[in-house]
């Protein structure tokens, strides 16, 4: 086949355009690293931020200090779960002064804490002095905010749930409502206990259209509750050196010590981690 010729003005022409195609293909994969560049650092931010105080901007509390081996428990939970969402937990045992609700944060001011949850009411009748005013400061600061039932595992299911709705009016934005088990009774039996927390969850449910979060310690679920309550949001409390609240089950929130030390609080107080980012944490809130 005889080869195509060219004019040398045709020739410029495709050399042209051939220069142009290269230069536009170089200026979209530029475009396209550049972009993948700052995704990446978007993406990262949190944890080049995280180990460059590590390093360089280390905090220490002036009042608040622990032992190396829980500071270094700490430290490795937090390096192993920089991709998920902070908060903490309170009840009348922070004092009111103790807590600068528009500056909470943790790994050396790197970490942002998201969410708090707090304790609402406590058995049949008590409630806690600071819900209130902790409830309403949490809103103004933009947490995401939830309320816990400690259940007194001697006392009656139904009498429990009427306090806890009475004394806690959730609102869109906040968590569902959350029942705390820790204790065994001695006046019921064990099968009798779960009977009776399914009572106080069915009341609340009722209430609320939205499952209970439960929360209790990782071997007291496994002990007590585990096969009971699958389909519940689960948030387990853990304090051992471990990467996860349970080797096996899958978990909604850990509370990972009650040694926290947070920028913004004068006292120690238990940190939580929800498995997932802020958006999923938001997507688990009411309507």
């Amino acid at each position: 086949m005889t080869p195509k010729k060219y004019t040398k003005k045709t020739a410029k022409k495709v050399h042209e355009t051939r220069r142009k195609n290269y230069f536009f293909r170089r200026k979209v994969i530029l475009a396209v690293l550049v972009l993948a560049l700052i995704g990446t650092g978007f993406y990262l931010k949190q944890s080049i931020s995280y180990y460059y105080a590590l390093y360089f901007n280390k905090f220490s509390h002036k009042k608040l200090h622990n032992s190396e081996i829980e500071s270094a428990r700490i430290q490795k939970i937090l390096t192993a779960n920089l991709d998920k969402t902070y908060g903490f937990d309170v009840s009348h045992y922070q004092n009111r002064e103790d807590i600068k609700w528009d500056s909470l944060s943790i790994g050396n001011k790197t970490i942002p804490l998201e969410f708090v949850v707090m304790r609402a009411t406590m058995g049949n009748r008590s409630a806690d002095k600071h819900f209130d005013e902790f409830w309403t400061k949490a809103q103004k600061h933009n947490l995401i905010r939830g309320a816990y039932h400690f259940y007194r595992a001697d006392e009656d299911p139904v009498i429990q749930a009427n306090n806890f709705l009475a004394n806690v009016k959730l609102e869109s934005g906040d968590l569902p409502p959350i029942l705390d088990i820790e204790k065994i009774p001695k006046r019921k039996t064990n099968k009798k206990l779960i009977e009776d927390l399914k009572i106080w969850c069915k009341i609340v449910e009722e209430t609320y259209g939205e499952k209970p979060i439960i929360y209790t310690y990782y071997h007291y679920y496994k002990d007590f509750l585990k096969g009971e309550f699958d389909d519940y949001p689960l948030w387990l409390a853990n304090y051992n050196d471990v990467p996860s609240p349970t080797p096996n089950d899958h978990w909604d929130f850990w509370q990972f010590t009650e040694n926290g030390i947070v920028h913004g609080i004068n006292t120690k107080v238990d940190l939580d981690i929800y498995n997932g980012n802020s958006w999923s944490l938001k997507r688990l809130t009411l309507d």
